[in-house]
């Protein structure tokens, strides 16, 4: 209980105090117009509050994400609290508030267009199939997951389900955003923290005691800790996926410090809800090894139900259905508006982005492989989502360290995590069935080496910088 509580604190402590030092690092300024009125279209450029921005970034960046990530990286045992806190303080709220920062400053700006700037042409055209295959996935696997579940419970086929979660998607994709997600994500946003507020409430009021800290690999399984759990909890820690729907808000701010409460703040209060799913995971089943058996009966849906029933009842069980119903579709549209975003930046060489017929056309064709991929057992490729995501994420960190460096600012707050990152990717990929499948030693003898590689060329990039800070600027 003690350090669940103290995790909790150590959150707000970081918002409170960390995301002043990174807004000050960055430098913000209320006198500088946003995109939303410079480039103001009436679609994807409309001037919103910031506290609709600040739900609308949290749903499009949790979803189930932060719940059924926690409750699977529960496994590992209290040392998940450890990752939470400390991966979301300085990993990925970093991550998430340079991501929309930075679209911001390059007039609502992709994720790609942001790493062709600051890591160049060829780092900028495989980001950008990695992002749009990553969106696309994102958007099937939250497609097909929703329509189960409503088709069990009505007299609705799963076809029919489908349809309607499909167009429903291709409507949230094209419309103004300020039409649809402007207006009942606010009413999503609420089911979400109630569930989360009130799952807290119950554990900490309840009879069962949460698990105090230590440092053992409690994994039912024996899976090593490094680097599967940073993979296993990356929504709630750090999650590539964030930095392609970060430009969906900054396009809507009406001032640059919205930016600390919207993108650093939606990150902590992400970290919060994996926080209290991962201590109900390992609480509620009498520990790791019940919650694997609980796991391997229902999956993580019916993990949450069970939980969600058991502790709140009725209300609860409502709760549990709504949030699994809803909360992945939340996740779905914003996946396959972003990945419409993306393309259409790319292809506005050749089209006219503001033409609606364009906008239609672009995401109907996006649409037509997620509405497939949503059809057919893509389980084998979900695999892969983990680890592209802290790719992307990665990508990410190095991108906003080149721009510190570039401007001659405190690169270290993004450069640090950015090799945490390396050293976790680079190990996963070795080690993960779905990768090279290497003996452990071997995965995380090689990952270390090549992170001290790229810290030998981040320490080269340092000096050059530094020795052409004065030409750099004036660019």
């Amino acid at each position: 209980m003690v350090t669940f509580l103290c995790s909790l604190l150590l959150l707000f402590a970081g918002y409170a105090i960390y995301s002043k030092v990174i807004e000050k690092v960055f430098v913000v300024d209320d006198n500088r117009q946003t995109p939303a009125y410079t480039k103001h279209d009436g679609l994807d450029y409309v001037p919103m509050s910031w506290w609709k921005g600040w739900l609308i970034q949290l749903l499009n960046i949790a979803g189930l994400g932060p719940i059924f990530g926690a409750v699977a990286g529960a496994l590992y045992g209290p040392v998940a609290f450890l990752w939470i806190v400390f991966g979301c303080i300085f990993a990925g709220a970093v991550h998430d508030y340079f991501s929309g920062m930075l679209s911001l400053k390059h007039g609502g700006a992709q994720f790609p267009t942001l790493v062709g700037k600051y890591m160049g042409e060829f780092v900028r055209k495989s980001i950008n199939i990695v992002s749009i295959v990553l969106m696309l996935l994102v958007a099937a696997a939250f497609t097909a997951g929703p329509a189960q579940l409503i088709s069990s419970i009505s007299p609705l086929s799963f076809g029919l389900c489908l349809v309607l979660i499909f167009g429903y998607f291709l409507l949230a994709a094209i419309l103004p955003i300020n039409q649809i997600i402007g207006r009942i994500y606010p009413i999503f946003g609420a089911i979400l923290i109630i569930m989360a507020v009130a799952i807290a409430g119950a554990l900490v009021f309840g009879s069962k005691q949460i698990p105090n800290l230590t440092f053992a690999n409690l994994h039912p399984g024996e899976l090593p800790i490094w680097p599967l759990l940073m993979v296993t909890i990356s929504c709630g820690a750090i999650s590539g996926f964030h930095c392609t729907q970060s430009p969906i808000v900054s396009r809507t701010m009406k001032k640059e410090t919205e930016g600390r409460k919207i993108f650093y703040g939606a990150m902590i209060a992400e970290g919060v809800i994996a926080l209290i799913w991962a201590a109900a995971g390992m609480t509620f089943f009498g520990g790791t090894g019940g919650l694997q058996g609980a796991l391997a009966a229902g999956g993580p849906a019916g993990v949450v139900n069970e939980i969600s029933t058991s502790l709140l009842g009725t209300f609860g069980g409502i709760l549990a259905i709504l949030g699994v119903i809803i909360l992945p579709i939340t996740t779905g549209d914003t996946a396959l508006r972003s990945a419409r975003m993306i393309a259409t930046e790319s292809l506005s060489k050749w089209f006219n982005p503001e033409k609606k017929w364009v906008v239609a056309i672009i995401t109907v064709c996006l649409g037509a492989p997620v509405f497939y991929l949503s059809t057919i057992d893509y389980s084998f490729l979900w695999r892969y989502v983990g680890g592209t995501n802290q790719i992307v994420a990665m990508v990410m960190l190095w991108t906003a360290t080149s721009f510190l460096m570039r401007e001659g600012k405190a690169h270290f707050i993004a450069g640090i995590p950015a090799l945490f990152m390396t050293a976790v990717v680079c190990t996963y990929w070795l080690y993960a069935p779905e990768g090279l499948s290497l003996d452990y030693t071997l995965s995380v003898v090689i990952g270390l080496i090549v992170t001290l590689a790229s810290a030998i060329q981040y320490a080269r990039k340092i000096l050059y910088y530094r020795q052409h800070a004065s030409v750099l600027l004036e660019r």
